[in-house]
């Protein structure tokens, strides 16, 4: 297969799909690969990494489009690629669907193969592809957090962990999954007293367990989160419902009950967001001001620490990248019930559940697509 890696052209996305170690292991297989100059340098991957691993160089961005049968990469195409992508391509990428109407009826439109990291789903319902990204996120929101509560940035001017005698600032992470998780480890490292909510009681069993003594956890309810938002100087929302759209936890009404220079870090902005007054930002603008509560609401926050991310993120991927590349993706998918899963667009169809009711299309069984190619 011809595989093409494209530079990220999101704002300030630094990550790149495919490693030269990746490039290496799809040259062993047999499979030919297409790297845009310069697609790794974000990262800390020159193009001559790349071409010692076998990878063979194009200039543009087009041109990798125009020569792969399927694109590796890490972010969804944005405006200027729609028209790059053909008609039966495989994009192997986050797509994030259910947050982006634009972007759906786009990829209808081209009848792409779209393959979405975030909804690749193993039996036990954990999300290998999104594991790392969330991690990297779970783990930079209180870093960010604590940033954005300085003074000169605007916050209330509260120094995260406190020092002897001066109380640490209140952490409240809504969501137990790896993002709250990771984002309870630093924040509770940096000394805050933390709070996690979720709905599963199990989870806070098990999280009551491992967590140290400054992390509590709470049942999550309209109730419990209205009296805890009362006291948060900082809010991690961390809520994520595969492939469909994140609930509003914290509604408009609710930031008149924040103290004045409150944070909030919404890490589900990129699937619609938990907290109803986020809207997707960036690295270069990363936060805004609505009621006197800053909001960083950064849809890729890994980018910012494009080294880590992208190992960690290859790590996960290439074994499917690869099953993807040797098989084709029809025969990968029909053997592969959790790489199945991925599929949210195929040939102009919507096959994803969480992506149809987001838009209200209608939902084409991806078992009927997968037979009928099959046969």
């Amino acid at each position: 297969m011809i595989i093409g890696v494209p530079k990220e052209i999101k704002n300030n996305e630094n990550r790149v799909g495919v490693t030269p170690a990746g490039v290496a292991e799809f040259r062993k297989s047999g499979h030919t690969v297409y790297v845009q100059t310069g697609a790794g340098e974000g990262s800390g991957f020159s193009d001559a990494d790349y071409e010692q691993a076998g990878a063979m160089l194009l200039p543009t961005i087009a041109d990798v489009y125009g020569q792969a049968e399927m694109i590796v990469k890490v972010k969804e195409p944005i405006q200027e690629e729609y028209q790059l992508i053909r008609e039966g391509q495989l994009l192997f990428t986050y797509f994030h669907f259910a947050s982006s109407e634009e972007l759906t009826h786009a990829m209808i439109e081209r009848k792409a193969t779209c393959l979405a990291y975030e909804t690749v789903e193993l039996p036990n319902r954990s999300l290998p592809l999104l594991v790392p990204m969330s991690e990297v996120a779970g783990r930079m929101a209180p870093q960010e957090g604590a940033k954005y509560l300085e003074k000169p940035l605007k916050g209330r001017g509260i120094l995260l962990g406190g020092v002897p005698g001066v109380r640490p600032a209140n952490v409240l992470i809504l969501g137990g999954g790896v993002v709250g998780t990771n984002a309870a480890k630093v924040a509770a490292g940096f000394g805050a007293q933390v709070t996690i909510m979720d709905i599963s009681l199990n989870r806070l069993r098990e999280l009551d367990d491992i967590m140290p003594k400054n992390v509590v956890t709470q049942y999550s309810n309209d109730y419990n989160i209205r009296a805890a938002i009362k006291e948060a100087d900082l809010i991690i929302g961390a809520v994520l419902i595969p492939g469909a759209k994140a609930p509003h936890l914290v509604t408009r009404d609710m930031l008149k009950d924040m103290k004045p220079g409150a944070v909030v870090v919404d890490v589900a902005v990129d699937q619609g967001g938990c907290i109803e007054t986020c809207t997707p930002t960036t690295h270069e603008n990363p936060t805004f001001i609505i009621d006197d509560v800053v909001h960083y609401c950064v849809a890729n926050m890994p980018g910012a620490v494009p080294y880590t991310s992208t190992l960690a993120l290859t790590n996960a991927t290439l074994p499917y990248a690869i099953k993807l590349a040797n098989l084709g993706w029809r025969e990968a998918c029909l053997r592969d019930a959790s790489l199945r899963l991925g599929l949210n667009v195929v040939n102009g169809e919507v096959v994803y559940k969480g992506v149809a009711e987001a838009w209200g299309l209608p939902l084409t069984n991806v078992s009927k697509i997968l037979e009928h190619a099959h046969a």
